[in-house]
């Protein structure tokens, strides 16, 4: 398969995520999303993936700003990768939940554990840090202190850390999803299974933007009866009032229906692209 290149460090959701796609291959992290997508652009890496939206905190905007106004690299694959955060501690202060100093993570990790950070160490110091995964080495590297970090289990076992508490989170249903690239729009991913299909459009209205024109693109893609899973406005970077539309379309490019509503849209005077036609998978 090549290099794998994904939004680093190691032991982050992201690389689990990486892990559950391509396993047993050769992953390189990159410290930003940028650096990650331009070095699937330059060959660096055969495949990237990089987080695209979660449950809780929405659509990640530097990946889509970056697609979309940057490098525009072809979507071949979705993973879905449910969020379950942990409380850790080094092993050798396994049992002091009462007594812990400080605990670290990362502010989304916080942000989402904060019912039960409120609820049972409102005692400790709340730490942020630039991802789970350093918290948990810093959480290593200092077994003396009486600290915690907050991570999931890929942390933990890279770390040598014990998980005092499991499933810390305060929502059970929140995932984020995961987008694999490549420079080939039909390059394989091989998912252990597939849970369905998608297409991903970016259109833009007509620069004579009239009333109603979102109400026509919509109803390109309801009379024929194509179920958009997602539309979400992003902006064009060219004044205020001027937004992309990307579009996600449950099923992949077939030779009639999804054509049809672009010659539609495109008749209407959009301006259409296919950001990427997938398989993607839900992991449990």
């Amino acid at each position: 398969m090549g290099k794998i290149g994904y939004l680093g460090p190691k032991a982050t959701f992201t690389h689990q995520a990486v892990q559950s796609v391509f396993p047993n291959e050769d992953y390189i992290p990159y410290k930003t999303i940028p650096a990650c997508i331009d070095a699937v652009a330059k060959g660096d890496v055969s495949y990237g993936v990089v987080p695209l939206e979660n449950t809780l905190e929405g659509s990640v905007n530097l990946t889509l700003n970056y697609l979309i106004h940057e490098t525009r690299m072809p979507i071949v694959g979705e993973v879905v990768l449910p969020i379950r955060q942990h409380l850790m501690v080094h092993p050798q202060n396994e049992g002091i939940n009462e007594r812990l100093e400080a605990v670290y993570s990362h502010p989304h990790a916080i942000a989402q554990c904060h019912k039960f950070l409120y609820q049972y160490l409102s005692h400790a110091d709340i730490h942020e840090t630039s991802s789970t995964a350093w918290a948990a080495q810093y959480v290593q590297e200092y077994p003396e202190r009486k600290i915690a970090a907050i991570a999931n289990e890929l942390a933990a076992a890279e770390y040598g850390l014990t998980i005092a508490k499991g499933d810390i989170h305060d929502y059970s249903h929140n995932h984020t999803r995961f987008v694999v690239l490549h420079k080939e729009s039909d390059a394989f991913v091989p998912f252990s299974k597939e849970d369905g299909e998608k297409t991903t459009l970016l259109v833009q209205l007509p620069a004579d933007d009239q009333s109603g024109s979102l109400h026509q693109v919509l109803s390109a893609f309801a009379w024929r009866r194509l179920n958009l899973s997602k539309i979400e406005s992003r902006p064009m970077k060219t004044g205020l009032g001027n937004y992309f539309f990307i579009i996600d379309i449950e099923q992949k490019l077939d030779d009639v229906l999804i054509p049809g509503a672009i010659s539609e849209l495109e008749a209407l005077g959009c301006t259409v692209s296919i950001l990427g036609t997938y398989a993607y998978q839900v992991m449990e």
